[in-house]
Order: structure tokens, then C-alpha cells, then sequence
């Protein structure tokens, strides 16, 4: 089906689309999980770094015993990340405290590291809310820790549920909301190189679990039309409050769709597809974001971004899309856009010509797209103070200017020598930046 450029209605006549997060205070924010307090990749912390490298600004830094691709999350005085270590072939969640670096605990969780070359079991971020941490990894192992590392509970979701039938490692982060743990597994209907059930077909579904306990509130089975990989999505559910309504919105399975987190995952809405031939090697890895009453879903493979006016119900038509990218510059096969300051930022990390572009929500119009240097970026763009931060593979940091004028803030190396496939992304939190490249953890701040 031919796809054409819809026109959007004037922002005043949307529904407007706020995070649930909306209690922060402009200093001493934390940065809970994956996408920040705001699950789309903002903070409203005030006075943090613009400028920094190696050895200026540098509060602390520590060695990881090996890569991970997930971001650190911060809660007042603790920082917990994942790592895996393949000396040891184990997998790893530690705390750190925020203000000296000295590790307050650390708990290896399992013996096996990865399945393949492309990533590892640590890619998952964890996620907080100042009562408990939470790890995920991709082996299926969940489990919960109080903040000083004594263990509430643990499951392994593949032993629950089926193993999961993934074609490369599957990573999906845990959100903690309102004393829920709401996890995705959007994956094939059919075994994969021995991997999920061969004789019966596999289910993709919602899950949301007592966070305190562990135990299962309610599974939601999401079916898909999609075919072969592009069943399979390594995006992250993430939580918006929508006229009054808390959802949990879904990309995956060449759809994205919202769901009741109060009605046991109902689907609430749906729009799909950006993929109308079927292709079958459609993975995806961006998550949604919304924001001005729209929500993105990033279609892979340098295809567009389709942006869905929310308010709808159903099984929706185009007639629900506020706008469709044509330039070819807006997209994001890897990178979660960011939501900040009333725009989206569309971080295309295909190299040789990575591109952030500034998007009004409304209507899809470029207000700026600009070139970032010649290296792939698969972590995602964040922003606080005005200020956005991105790290490509090489571990390169680059800090822009937020809003309707681009100005390159600063650009500097905080990856190792010959750094390659450097993917985790930049938090902020307690005015402080947290930098994971591939050996090394950075608190940067100006303090």
C-alpha cells in the first residue's frame, strides 16, 4: 500500500499526552529505568555537565568486568547497572554508591554469558522505585533486590512461560510502576534454531507482576499478523498517562498498540502496519515514545517513523496517523527518539551518516536535522538542562543544544582504544551524567 504524507490537525485540537511521572522536582531528580522518569528519555535536572572528558569533570569512574549495553539507573545515593563477565562467563547486577563509586554489593546470577556474537545477556537496563531494584537479563532470569542487595524474590520467565524463541538474544527492560513489574515478550509463533515450542505454537504476551513478591498479576497474550523475525521485538513497553488514562504501550510485531494496565493488559487500541508485504526479517528495536498527544513507533530497516494520534479505539486505520516521515533522514532503526521541551528527537544511527533531527509533534515538520560525525549510534538520545546527550559505538559523546536552533554543545571520546559497538545509553540523575562505555562506568559532574 502506497503510503502518503497526512497532514495533522492543529496541536490545539490533540489530546494532550503526559508521563505519569509528574511529581519531579527541577533538582535531585532520579533516573529510575530504561528511558528515565518520564519514560521518554527526559529529566527535568537542572545544572548538569555540558562539557567533560576522560579526566575534567570526572566525579568518579570504575572498571566493569565486561560489557553490558545497559543503562544505569540512580535512586538518591545508589547506582545499579549489569554487566557480563566473560572471564568468568557470569552475569552480574552491582551497586554503586553515587557519590564516591564504592561498590556497596555486587551478585552474579548465572554461569553463561551469551548465545551469539551480536550481543550478550546483560542488555537489559534495571529498573527502581526506592523499595526494591530490579534485574532482567536475557536468560529469562528476573529478580528483586531491597537497596542494600538482600534478595525479595526471583524467576526465570522462560522457565514460567516457554523458552523464548528469538532469533538473536532477546533483551526487553523491566518498568516499575506503582508497585508493578511489567515486562514484553514479543517473539515468534514457531521455534527458532531449536529455540521455543516445537510442538505447539508460541505465544507473544504481556506480563505485569507484584513487585514486592514476584507473583504474576495478570498475562495478556498480544497476537501478531507479522511473519518469521519480524514477530520478534527487542523494544522496551513504556507507561503514559493518556486523558486520564494509565496505559502500557506496545511496539512490536509490525503494530503498536495500547494497553489497560487496571483490566489485565486489555487492548485498548491498535495501529499496524508499517509493514503491509510481510517482510520477514523485520525485527524491532526502538521503543515507543510519546508526547503532544502522539505516539511514535519507528519502523526498522530505514523505514519511516509513523506517528499515531492517541485518543482512539479499536483496531485503527490511517485515518489515526497524524503524520508519516518522508525524509528519508527521519529514522530510527535502533535509537529510542526522545521526547523533551515539546519536540521529538529522531536519532537516524545509521552510519556512514548518523542524523538527529527535531521534530514538531503535530505535524512532522523538521525544524533541524544534522549530521553527527560518520559512526553507528544504537543507544538513544537523552536530555536534561536543555541539553541533549548521545554516544555512538566508538564511545564518542556528543552534546547538543535543545530546541528549534542546533548548536554542537560539545563532542568528546569516553570510550577505549579501538572501542567498538558501545551501546549503552547516557542517564542523568542528582545533577550528575552516567557514562557506560565498554570497560569502564563514569559519574561526570560539574560539582
Amino acid at each position: 500500500m502506497k503510503r502518503n504524507w497526512i497532514t495533522a490537525p492543529s496541536l490545539a485540537l490533540l489530546i494532550g499526552l503526559s508521563p505519569c511521572a509528574l511529581t519531579a522536582a527541577p533538582k535531585g531528580e532520579n533516573w529510575p529505568q530504561l528511558r528515565g522518569p518520564e519514560f521518554n528519555g527526559s529529566s527535568q535536572e537542572a545544572d548538569v555537565p555540558a562539557t567533560f572528558s576522560k579526566t575534567e569533570n570526572v566525579k568518579w569512574s570504575v572498571d566493569m568486568p565486561g560489557t553490558g549495553s545497559s543503562t544505569a539507573v540512580v535512586w538518591d545515593d545508589r547506582v545499579f547497572i549489569t554487566s557480563a563477565d566473560p572471564e568468568n562467563d557470569a552475569l552480574e547486577a552491582f551497586c554503586f554508591n553515587r557519590e564516591t563509586g564504592k561498590q556497596l554489593w555486587k551478585k552474579t546470577l548465572a554461569s553463561k554469558t551469551r548465545q551469539d556474537d551480536r550481543s550478550n545477556y546483560a542488555a537489559p537496563s534495571p529498573a527502581t522505585d526506592g523499595k526494591r531494584v530490579i534485574f532482567f537479563y536475557g536468560t529469562g532470569d528476573l529478580l528483586a533486590f531491597d537497596l542494600d542487595g538482600k534478595e525479595l524474590w526471583k524467576r526465570n520467565i522462560q522457565k514460567d512461560y516457554g523458552a523464548f524463541a528469538f532469533l538473536w538474544t532477546f533483551s526487553s527492560s523491566p518498568v516499575l510502576y506503582d508497585g508493578r513489574v511489567y515486562m514484553q515478550v514479543l517473539q515468534r509463533d514457531v521455534a527458532v534454531r531449536g529455540k521455543g515450542f516445537t510442538d505447539k505454537p508460541n505465544q507473544s504476551y504481556l506480563l505485569a507482576l507484584d513487585a514486592g513478591s514476584g507473583k504474576e498479576i495478570w498475562r495478556h497474550i498480544r497476537p501478531s499478523e507479522a511473519v518469521a523475525e519480524s514477530r520478534e521485538a527487542f523494544t522496551t513497553p513504556m507507561i503514559f498517562n493518556h486523558d486520564g488514562k494509565t496505559q502500557l504501550v506496545v511496539c512490536g510485531g509490525d503494530c503498536i498498540s495500547g494497553h489497560d494496565i487496571d483490566a489485565n493488559g486489555k487492548e485498548l487500541w491498535r495501529w499496524g502496519t508499517w509493514n503491509p508485504k510481510k517482510i520477514g526479517h523485520w525485527r524491532l528495536v526502538a521503543s515507543p515514545v510519546a508526547g503532544e498527544g502522539i505516539a511514535l513507533a519507528c519502523a526498522p530497516k530505514k523505514e519511516p517513523v509513523f506517528a499515531v494520534k492517541l485518543g482512539g479505539t479499536g483496531m485503527l486505520d490511517d485515518s489515526a496517523l497524524a503524520w508519516v516521515s518522508e525524509n528519508k533522514a527521519i529514522t530510527a532503526d535502533v535509537p529510542t527518539p526522545l521526547y523533551y521541551g515539546g519536540r521529538f528527537y529522531i536519532l537516524n544511527g545509521n552510519g556512514p551518516r548518523p542524523t538527529l533531527s527535531c521534530v514538531k509533534p503535530a505535524s512532522g515538520e523538521i525544524v533541524w536535522s544534522e549530521r553527527l560525525g560518520r559512526t553507528t549510534f544504537e543507544s538513544s538520545p537523552t536530555a536534561a538542562d536543555g541539553k541533549i546527550y548521545m554516544m555512538n559505538h566508538a564511545g564518542e559523546v556528543y552534546v547538543v543544544q535543545a530546541g528549534d536552533t542546533f548548536k554542537l554543545l560539545h563532542q568528546t571520546s569516553m570510550g577505549e582504544e579501538r572501542a567498538q559497538f558501545t551501546r549503552s545509553t547516557i542517564s542523568i540523575a542528582q545533577g550528575d551524567l552516567f557514562i557506560r562505555t565498554n570497560e569502564k562506568l563514569y559519574c561526570i559532574s560539574e560539582d
